[in-house]
């Protein structure tokens, strides 16, 4: 019986532990409050920023990313003569924050 809740336990945590490494890859999700241009993407180029978003491990490699992200969101908007508004906080910061982002 000890055997048994000593191999029950161990499992548990070895799950646990893996669940944890594979849920804070998807922690972050793009939206219309934390992506520069949202609403100038198209479904397709939302999605492509997320799962680009979603597979960095780095912050510099990220933060570039984002960066020029940012500035073609901004060239698009003023083809368009939208003003876009300012990004409370780089994404890039936030993945770091939590640990994902080295």
């Amino acid at each position: 019986m000890k055997l048994l809740i000593t191999i029950s336990a161990l499992i548990l945590i070895t799950s646990l532990t893996i669940l944890s490494a594979f849920a804070h890859r998807w922690c972050w999700t793009c939206d219309q409050y934390n992506t520069v241009g949202w609403q100038l993407m198209t479904p397709e180029e939302r999605k492509e920023h997320q799962a680009r978003l979603s597979n960095f491990t780095g912050y510099n490699s990220c933060k570039e990313y984002v960066d020029t992200h940012n500035k073609k969101m901004e060239e698009r908007a003023g083809k368009k003569s939208v003003v876009l508004p300012k990004m409370k906080e780089n994404p890039c910061d936030t993945m770091k924050a939590k640990g994902i982002l080295k």
